[in-house]
Parts: C-alpha cells; sequence; structure tokens
C-alpha cells in the first residue's frame, strides 16, 4: 500500500500533580518526531498544586494544546484531550508512563499497511520509581474473545484509529481503575486489534499508582467490568463459549490487584477462586500464590524477596536506552 501524505499523530498527556515524572514523559513524546508522521501534542493537567505547571510551560511552544484546570477525574481529562485531538491515529500517555525509541512511528506503519484495523499495541517494560526496569511485559496477538476473558494488554503500548475510537464513544467516566480495558473492548468488538512484538512503552511502578496505591480499586472494578460483559449482545457468543475462562481471567486479575493491595489471605481466596474455574491460567501466577501463602506464614522479608524475583532482566539488553529521558540502567 502506497502512503503518500504523512498522517497526523495525536498523543494526550492527562497530568494530575506529577511534577517527578511529567517531563521525562513530556520528552518521551518529543523525542518521537519522525518524517513518517505530523506530531499533535496536547497536554491535560487538572489543575495541579505542585509544579506540574512550570514544566508544562517549559514545553508550551511544542505543545498544540495543554489547559490546566480542575476536572472530575482521569477519564474526563483524558476525554477532554481525545476530543480536541485532530488526529487520524491517537493515543494517551499518562504523565508518569514513558514512551520507547520509534515507538509512534512503529504504530502508525502498522496501523497504515491494514485500514481495517482499529487499534494496535505493543509490548512495554515495567519500571521503578528510578525508571530502572523491572520486567518485560510481553503480550499475544489477542482479539476480542481473549480481551473478554480478561487478557489485559498495557495501556501506554497502544495507538487507536481515531475514527473507530470515535464510533467506540471514548473512556466511559464511571469507570475509574479498569476505564482502559472497557474501552478496548468495545473497540475490539468494532474493528480487528493487532499485537506488534515490539517494545513501545515503559509503564512505571511507584508508591502514588493508581495500580499499587489503590489496588482494590482495580479488584473490585475488574468483577463489575465481568458482569458489564456478561450483559452485552456484542459477547453473548463468547460468554455462552467461554463461560468459565472469562470468569477464571476476571478473578485471576482481581486477586492479583487485592495482592498488591496487601490483602494476602483475601488474594489467595481469590486464586482459589479462580483455579476452580481455570486451572492452567491460574497457574500462571504461581510466584504471586505462594508469596500471598509465605504473608500468611510470616515470612520475613517478603517484599524484599519479591522485588528481586521481579528483577530479572539483564539491563545489559537495553543498552540503546542509557540515554533515554526516564531510564535508568544502573541498578540501585
Amino acid at each position: 500500500m502506497m502512503v503518500t501524505e504523512k498522517p497526523l499523530v495525536s498523543i494526550v498527556t492527562p497530568s494530575y500533580n506529577q511534577e517527578k515524572f511529567l517531563e521525562a514523559a513530556i520528552q518521551s513524546v518529543l523525542a518521537q518526531q519522525d518524517n513518517s508522521f505530523q506530531l499533535e501534542y496536547l497536554v491535560v493537567d487538572g489543575g495541579s498544586m505542585d509544579g506540574s505547571l512550570e514544566i508544562i510551560q517549559r514545553y508550551a511552544d511544542q505543545l498544540a494544546w495543554w489547559v490546566s484546570e480542575p476536572d472530575k477525574g482521569q477519564a474526563e481529562a483524558i476525554n477532554k484531550g481525545l476530543q480536541t485531538a485532530n488526529g487520524e491515529f491517537i493515543a494517551w500517555l499518562n504523565s508518569d508512563d514513558l514512551y520507547l525509541p520509534g515507538a509512534i512511528a512503529s504504530a502508525v506503519r502498522v496501523l497504515q499497511s491494514d485500514p481495517d484495523l482499529g487499534m494496535v499495541y505493543g509490548d512495554a517494560l515495567s519500571i521503578d520509581a528510578q525508571g530502572v526496569p523491572i520486567n518485560r511485559l510481553t503480550f499475544g496477538n489477542w482479539g476480542l474473545t481473549e480481551l473478554a476473558c480478561f487478557r489485559i494488554i498495557c495501556q501506554p503500548a497502544v495507538f487507536m484509529r481515531k475514527t473507530v475510537l470515535d464510533k467506540a464513544g471514548y473512556l466511559d467516566t464511571g469507570y475509574h481503575y479498569m476505564l482502559d480495558h472497557h474501552l478496548w473492548l468495545r473497540m475490539a468488538s468494532l474493528a480487528p486489534i493487532r499485537h506488534v512484538g515490539k517494545l513501545w512503552a515503559a509503564a512505571r511502578q511507584h508508591a502514588e499508582a493508581k495500580n499499587v496505591a489503590q489496588a482494590a480499586g482495580f479488584s473490585q472494578e475488574t468483577m463489575r467490568l465481568m458482569q458489564w460483559v456478561q450483559t452485552q449482545p456484542e459477547f453473548s457468543e463468547i460468554v455462552t463459549s467461554h463461560p468459565r475462562k472469562i470468569m477464571g481471567g476476571a478473578t485471576r486479575l482481581s486477586a492479583r490487584y487485592t495482592l498488591d493491595g496487601g490483602l494476602a489471605w483475601q488474594a489467595l481466596k481469590t486464586y482459589i477462586r479462580a483455579f476452580r474455574h481455570y486451572p492452567a491460567y491460574t497457574l500462571q501466577h504461581w510466584h504471586r500464590i505462594v508469596y500471598a501463602v509465605l504473608c500468611l506464614l510470616g515470612g520475613k522479608n517478603l517484599s524484599g524477596w519479591y522485588r528481586r524475583y521481579q528483577r530479572k532482566l539483564d539491563l545489559s539488553e537495553f543498552r540503546d536506552l542509557k540515554y533515554w529521558s526516564g531510564i535508568r540502567l544502573e541498578k540501585r
């Protein structure tokens, strides 16, 4: 397929009191400039009270649009940017995450190669607060069935076709934790999606991140989303064909978030329920299950052990990221 015009790509960064990470996120977007596309970058700040506004103003001449005003939460902030954007292709990058080199150009090539695609997603690095890689998040070429069975993809590694996003109806502001997966399900019901096995983003784990600080909310909303899937006509065939996988996938994910929230006994009970529905998939979390059991037995230094288990990457593999904004390859 011959492509003669450079497509416009819109990136939205929502932020609220994230001065610690915001500049690295902005730099990782601006460093994506490439001859194969035009970049439209929008920043939506929720009226931050820290130094975020000064950071945004420092880059204002490189932004297509920005605003700093109170909002009703992450979904509303992201929607504000998505609805303002003009790009043919579009994505959002949270202010504590990063794009990795060449991510946007790579996603654009895939979307342009197949006009039927509504969404593409890559792999990602999980990094800590200092930017040190913890592990690699690798996904499969999943479609609507896998998403309905709660196979999770990494939000910052997702790029969308704006026309499909418009048709799907943006983020549902009634969701605060699983808002991205809810959107992926609606988009995948409208158009094919595709996985690309390249590192496109870095997702940061830190104490203030929602999936750490508010893990219980993720757990509860996962089960709510499962109930939603079971009531939607577009998923009826999947629900009929894979009821145990849907229940097992959602329950395993709920258990993971519960454990991240420090509730070992509740997490273990939830893992047991997941095992009853979907044994093979649940046992892929064997290390988390062992961790929950050891916590209940009063094991010492378990958090340190678990972090060491997670840090199984050979950081020399990422030498090309040595000078990339927000990434640190030296272990503390």
